[in-house]
């Protein structure tokens, strides 16, 4: 393993010489004066002085060798719609969509929400901010009123993006309703408001004033050509919010040419594809993953990128695997939880298309469990690449590099710290320098490199406190992720360290869910902890205590209850926060000095020892919560 052992060395003992060959995979239009700018630790700035455009790099310098190439193919199975886009032809729809922005004021430095499904124009919009100089947040539309308006609230968009609704198994969401309700919750809302109307929802109603129909306003700049703006290397390009343990939002800032330099470093040495080639990454843009390789990644590299609307298994488990044949893709990205629906379908699905031309499928989002990975394998009869990332990240941690080297993998391990990541593990406690097969905190040393989030938007300090004040006298970035390395160097991820948990792949925190239950009036206190899940990885799971117990003293009283509160917290989070169960207790297990024993009350939901209980004030919480679970099971 001598080539990856001196590329990762290369990259963290020669930072500057080695990024500053990277940078050579974008455009600049000018030059940067230095790779690294470390004066302020933590923040780092990447290429300081140069300047480049995101844009630029994803669309236009393309126009002289590949103008004809495939650059977008957008496939949906929930409306039939399929259509390709060349280079040529999403330049002239981004300009389209960044002369529409342009018209409403909309400039450098200017806040754009979009909110969108599944649809070309949300990569139109995506990239006409960024052509614009402008920050772009994408709020995943399946989140609810409440959720959508913190982020309007925290990033103070100027206009938001968004269409008349989405599409998920044959049923449409009406986003109109959720954005009226956002809007009304906000106390910061857009002036604008650009609707794409697919005609979906026939009782679609324009807010005068407000209200703007895309449609319409694209109509008006059919030749519109617009200037890039240039933009300094460290200037934001956009906002992605991450759930954290205080319930509000973290808003992760990424910057402009760390980002592009990061993202086309990594389709060479991870991804391995090569421009003029397909890659089919099945997220939302709403998820970074969405940002980093269905929109950005590919198409710096020159690749074209599928964009899926639908479900894994809708018409039937083997779309996707046509979708591969069909466009001859060669580069493929998805999840555990993906793979683990498709396990539980027919294989002849699977058999039914040539696939030959996949030549990796990398997997992330959630620990990969080995029955998925040697399944999924051996039916593809491809490498499975297992890899590790965060939305804070932007891109892989942890990863095997085939194009640096074709290092052997092992089946639930995403192998090792990519170039430019000082990856330790370290004792909760003392903070020190664990060795192999000891259980550690997973933390990188900074400076982060390239792509990674620079700060939290409008919150320096939180940035600090919240990732890089873990550890006493030690200043290191905390993934709040648990791991361990094996002799061979190989790393393997166990869990997460605070009160965020995954479900299938989408990070939510445990104290927004607690926020959106107890926002049910007859809820007077609740826990939520993340149980192991077959499918899922994890799924939350309240403990409640009630105001009136007479409401919960009956099977049905507690049906109709638990309903109530999946209402409610589906009304603040969307389904996506929904808790799996909801049990009623009367009391909580706490310590003394009034801490709730979450991982007490995970352990035994996981059916695990709950561990040291010698600090509960009252055992009755901790037998209430073992009673529920053993109800549950029971029934």
């Amino acid at each position: 393993m001598t080539t990856y052992r001196e590329f990762h060395r290369r990259s963290i003992e020669q930072p500057e010489a080695f990024w500053g060959e990277q940078a050579k995979l974008i455009d600049w239009r000018q030059p940067f004066s230095k790779v690294l700018d470390y004066s302020r630790p933590p923040f780092a700035k990447w290429f300081v002085g140069g300047v480049t455009n995101l844009c630029h790099n994803a669309v236009d310098r393309h126009l002289k060798d590949r103008a004809d190439q495939s650059a977008l193919i957008f496939i949906s199975t929930e409306t039939g719609a399929n259509r390709t886009y060349t280079f040529r032809e999403l330049h002239a729809e981004v300009n389209r969509c960044a002369a529409v922005l342009r018209e409403q004021g909309i400039g450098k430095g200017d806040r754009i929400l979009i909110y969108m499904p599944m649809i070309p124009e949300a990569a139109f919009a995506m990239l006409a901010c960024v052509r614009l100089g402008a920050i772009h947040s994408v709020v995943f539309g399946g989140f609810a009123a409440h959720s959508l308006a913190s982020r309007i609230d925290d990033a103070k968009p100027k206009l938001m993006f968004t269409a008349d609704a989405g599409m998920r198994g044959g049923k449409p969401i009406i986003y109109q309703a959720l954005v009226a309700d956002a809007i009304r919750l906000s106390r910061h809302p857009p002036q604008k408001v650009v609707i794409v109307n697919r005609g979906i929802d026939q009782n679609l109603k324009l807010v005068a004033g407000r209200d703007l129909d895309y449609a319409s306003l694209r109509d008006r700049h059919l030749s519109a050509q617009v200037p890039v703006t240039w933009l300094e290397s460290s200037e934001p390009s956009y906002i992605l919010y991450t759930s954290g343990t205080t319930g509000k939002p973290k808003g992760v800032q990424r910057d402009t040419g760390g980002h592009a330099v990061a993202l086309a470093a990594s389709m060479r040495y991870i991804y391995c594809g090569k421009p003029g080639e397909t890659m089919f990454t099945t997220s939302d843009i709403g998820w970074v993953v969405g940002h980093s390789y269905i929109v950005y990644g590919p198409l710096i590299y020159g690749m074209a990128s599928v964009m899926y609307e639908g479900l894994p298994i809708r018409p039937d488990p083997g779309i996707w695997w046509k979708i591969v044949a069909e466009h001859k893709v060669t580069v493929m990205f998805s999840s555990p939880t993906a793979i683990r629906v498709l396990k539980k379908q027919d294989p002849a699905h699977l058999r039914k298309y040539d696939v030959s031309s996949l030549r990796n499928l990398f997997l992330a989002g959630e620990p990969l469990d080995e029955p998925t990975a040697r399944w999924i394998s051996d039916a593809l009869r491809v490498p499975v690449i297992d890899h590790y990332w965060q939305t804070e990240t932007g891109w892989a941690i942890l990863s095997s590099m085939p194009g640096v080297e074709a290092t052997p993998t092992k089946f639930g391990s995403p192998s090792f710290p990519a170039y430019g990541y000082n990856v330790k593990l370290l004792h909760e406690g003392s903070g020190q320098e664990l060795g192999a097969n000891e259980k550690g905190v997973v933390t990188v040393e900074p400076p982060l490199p390239p792509g990674c989030m620079t700060t939290v938007w409008g919150q320096d300090e939180r940035f600090v406190q919240t990732y890089f004040t873990s550890f006493k006298d030690r200043l290191t970035y905390t993934t709040f992720d648990w791991g361990i390395r094996d002799d061979d160097g190989y790393y393997f991820i166990l869990g997460r360290t605070d009160d965020v948990i995954n479900v299938a792949g989408h990070r939510l925190g445990t104290r927004e869910i607690e926020e959106a239950v107890s926002g049910h009036p007859d809820i007077a206190e609740v826990a939520v902890v993340g149980v192991a899940d077959q499918l899922k990885g994890q799924v939350p799971m309240a403990f409640a205590v009630v105001k009136d117990a007479t409401k919960v003293a009956t099977a049905e009283g507690r049906r109709v209850l638990e309903k109530e509160v999946f209402d409610v917290v589906d009304k603040a989070l969307g389904a996506i926060g929904r808790p799996a169960r909801v049990h009623f207790v009367t009391l909580l297990p706490k310590t003394r000095s009034g801490k709730v024993l979450r991982r007490s009350i995970q352990a035994l939901a996981e059916d695990r020892d709950p561990g040291d209980l010698t600090t509960l004030d009252d055992p009755t919480g901790i037998e209430q919560v073992r009673a529920a679970i053993a109800s549950m099971r029971a029934n």
